[in-house]
């Protein structure tokens, strides 16, 4: 039997992050400022933001270029604990 990988994932590797949460004005630049401190080389110009259909929430689609399996665990952590943050995918 082969031993437990603790992640199927290859890094580095191009890695998408979805968040959502409340419309707010300053949503989107409150995570970049999250995403850019676990990935600093993320380009805020490459976030795909989509409102819901009733336009009381917002998506933001995140691509970073993830370097291990801590960064990754750190910035989900660090992520779901804010406050303007209903969900991380």
């Amino acid at each position: 039997m082969a031993p437990e990988q603790e992640t199927l994932l290859e890094f580095p590797c191009d890695f998408p992050l979805k968040v959502m949460g409340a419309t707010r004005e300053d949503f989107a630049q409150a995570v970049v400022a999250v995403v850019m401190k676990h990935a600093p080389d993320f380009d805020p110009a490459r976030v795909e933001m989509r409102p819901s259909k009733a336009g009381n929430y917002l998506s933001l689609t995140c691509t970073i270029r993830a370097t291990s399996k801590p960064q990754l665990d750190a910035l989900y952590r660090e992520l779901t604990s804010h406050p303007w943050v209903k969900i991380v995918l």
